[in-house]
């Protein structure tokens, strides 16, 4: 999948498959996860959160599914 790099003290790249409604988050420490069933009005939100680490912690780490990739 294809990330875009972010503004983040946590989070490096941001990507999602519309399609398929994963969302995939590269982190600082080289983890890479999916998050499974996040809508696209998530994901936007998450683009555009000033603090991509809280809005992933708030809103996305704790009610979707999800694995580690890399």
């Amino acid at each position: 999948m294809m990330r875009d790099p972010v503004a983040s003290s946590t989070v490096v790249s941001i990507g999602y498959g519309q399609a398929t409604e994963t969302l995939e988050v590269e982190f600082l420490n080289g983890g890479i996860y999916q998050y499974y069933n996040v809508g696209q009005v998530v994901y936007d939100e998450f683009l555009t959160a000033p603090s991509k680490g809280q809005y992933l912690y708030l809103n996305i780490r704790n009610f979707y599914p999800y694995s580690r990739v890399g």
